[in-house]
């Protein structure tokens, strides 16, 4: 038989309790948003990719509004694609070149598309999160509590140097820019970023991705996403960020810098550019209710083509 003192029934009490502080510390982190669980598939290797790691260093300076802020110099010839540009300097969207409803999508539950909170004003493209519920008869699929809003270009787009001067919301809801379609043999989508704002350790964190969801010869998901971690908030100010989709590579900007580049092995079909406000609760956390209503500011999209490359189809 194994005789317990006083000392030690004291000393396995203190076990005991710093046992149960582990697991219950282990159940808090398990339950908290992981900043690295992109809603997605599993990640691919075998393509060439680079991911900036440190600050961006010395930033150009915007002295020529007809290039990209990344070649102010112009060293590509670069020719103004006038299809989507767009200043939104009018007093309501641009319906010749938006629409503000998905053409295939309602949102990401719980939060619902909302044409309402979508609106133009002082020069601003502005998408809207609130607090205000869903339809009743979208409620039986999952939608509640949130509304959000979607942007899409209505003309395809393929290769150039799209240019967006933006600030993401600030509350934890997603802010993106992306493209994407698919045309029965091909689905693909280029995710130039999904900022989180003021969801928990994604304040610095600007998010890329690329996926394919099927080609002629699969159907499997894959994607190919990485994140650079900026020395700042970007839901604190505006910035202006780049993407240069070439045949070739597909390289991303943040304030004229490159911090990522991939291999361009699939991302070869005309796509839709698209701005939308998301909930990513599995990811990102809830928003606060005392942040929101949240706001994402687009002051302009610009776009260019390089001498060789083709104009942008048709639908």
């Amino acid at each position: 038989m194994i005789r317990l003192t006083n000392s030690s029934c004291a000393t396995v009490a203190r076990l005991l309790c710093l046992a149960l502080l582990a697991t219950l510390a282990g159940a808090i982190d398990a339950a908290a948003p992981d900043p690295d669980a992109r809603p997605g598939a599993r990640g691919q290797e075998g393509l060439q990719q680079w991911t900036l790691k440190g600050p961006l260093g010395e930033t150009p300076t915007r002295v020529n509004q007809t290039a990209p802020l990344s070649d102010q110099a112009n060293t590509q010839r670069w020719r103004r694609d006038t299809g989507q540009w767009d200043e939104f300097d009018g007093e309501s969207l641009a319906t010749q070149r938006w629409s503000s409803r998905h053409r295939s999508w309602r949102g990401r539950p719980p939060a619902l598309f909302s044409e309402k909170n979508v609106d133009v004003t002082d020069g601003m493209l502005r998408l809207w999160m609130r607090k205000d519920g869903a339809s009743p008869e979208a409620a039986g699929d999952g939608f509640h509590t949130y509304t959000s809003a979607s942007v899409q270009a209505k003309q395809l787009s393929l290769y150039g140097y799209y240019e967006v001067r933006a600030k993401p919301m600030a509350s934890a809801g997603s802010s993106s820019f992306w493209f994407a379609d698919g045309n029965g043999k091909w689905r693909t989508e280029i995710d130039v970023f999904e900022l989180g704002g003021r969801a928990l350790k994604h304040e610095s964190r600007y998010n890329m991705n690329l996926h394919v969801f099927r080609t002629p010869t699969d159907r499997s998901h894959r994607n190919w996403g990485d994140h650079w971690i900026a020395p700042f908030q970007f839901a604190d100010g505006f910035h202006v960020f780049g993407l240069d989709w070439t045949p070739d590579r597909i390289t991303y900007y943040v304030d004229g810098v490159p911090v990522r580049w991939v291999e361009n092995a699939y991302w070869r079909q005309p796509l839709y550019l698209i701005f939308d406000s998301e909930t990513m609760i599995d990811w990102l956390g809830e928003p606060k209710e005392e942040d929101l209503p949240s706001v994402f500011q687009i002051d302009y999209v610009r776009v260019w083509n390089r001498p060789q490359e083709t104009v942008r189809p048709t639908p």
